[in-house]
């Protein structure tokens, strides 16, 4: 499609308001400007069309026949423009569906929801939750907040929403007396994560430390309720530890965090892209997502030679 040639907008909101008025004065009254700056924008209008657009005489400014057409057609223009704006402010958002990890949900959404509605008080979102990744298929809601390795997928847009990375936590009393020996106390196990120790301990240098024993629940969710009921150890997702860290039921059992090659998206079909309320939702999420994303792990020289087992993180 050939690009439009238009005439600037300024020049056409000008010599409009000046062609409804009759006047110079008028019209920069109306749009907040200089008398001069209306007389240059008609002028270089004229100069641009090769044809004059007002006869001006001691009576003022009187329209000629090719002015008054193009006055009609700007008025005309600049008033769809207007209603379309208005059109756009005033439509309601419609009210979406969003497939989400369910503890995504209990961890980070659910704590700041409110602020969501603050932000956006029209917007209506209906959360269906899931721990099985075949549950949430962009096909089947407005969008998901799933865990994937981020690639793009043919016909879906994919934001990053937050880097997956693990770290073991614990109640209080665990460290009171100073470090934890992970070789003594009880690790809790979620059955979801089989890995989560074994790929841990390896990371932060603890490769004779057995993992076999200890509780075990059936999600990630009861695995971390154990651990700030002073059960044991267990391991967690770092960006989504920030309100049991903020109340003191959790306390991080060791510094390092091991970083993954998976994280949770935002996903939707591309038919989605434009929709207001899909955008909206993004927006809030993206800068809710910075302000509770902890600082990233710090990169430090092992203390004892590495064991590299070469997994990644995997459900």
């Amino acid at each position: 499609m050939a690009s439009r040639r238009l005439p600037p907008l300024h020049a056409v909101r000008a010599f409009e308001a000046a062609a409804r008025h009759l006047s110079i004065t008028r019209a920069a009254d109306e749009l907040n400007v200089t008398v001069g700056a209306v007389s240059r924008h008609v002028r270089a209008l004229e100069a641009r069309m090769g044809t004059a657009l007002f006869l001006r005489g001691s009576r003022g400014l009187v329209l000629t026949s090719a002015g008054k057409t193009f006055a009609e057609s700007a008025r005309e223009a600049l008033d769809r423009i207007a209603d379309a704006a208005d059109g756009l402010r005033l439509r309601r958002f419609r009210r979406l569906s969003v497939g989400v990890y369910g503890f995504f949900v209990s961890r980070f959404l659910l704590p700041i929801w409110p602020t969501l509605h603050a932000a956006y008080p029209e917007l209506e979102i209906d959360l269906h939750t899931s721990s099985n990744p075949l549950d949430l298929l962009p096909s089947r809601f407005d969008a998901v907040i799933a865990v994937s390795d981020g690639q793009p997928r043919a016909g879906l847009v994919t934001h990053s929403v937050m880097p997956i990375a693990t770290v073991p936590v614990c109640a209080p009393q665990f460290i009171k007396n100073g470090a934890v020996d992970f070789a003594s106390v009880p690790l809790l196990h979620a059955r979801p994560r089989p890995d989560d120790w074994r790929r841990w301990l390896d990371h932060a240098q603890f490769t004779d430390v057995p993992v076999q024993g200890g509780s075990s629940f059936e999600s990630l969710s009861l695995t971390i309720e154990a651990a700030a009921a002073g059960m044991g150890v267990a391991i967690a997702i770092d960006g989504l530890l920030a309100p049991d860290l903020k109340r003191g039921d959790l306390v991080k059992a060791h510094p390092t965090v091991r970083p993954t090659r998976r994280q949770f998206v935002l996903e939707y079909e591309q038919r989605m892209a434009d929709d207001p309320a899909v955008t909206a939702f993004v927006a809030w999420l993206n800068d809710a997502c910075r302000q509770q994303m902890p600082k990233q792990p710090e990169k430090q020289a092992p203390k004892k030679p590495a064991v590299k087992t070469g997994a990644e993180y995997a459900r």
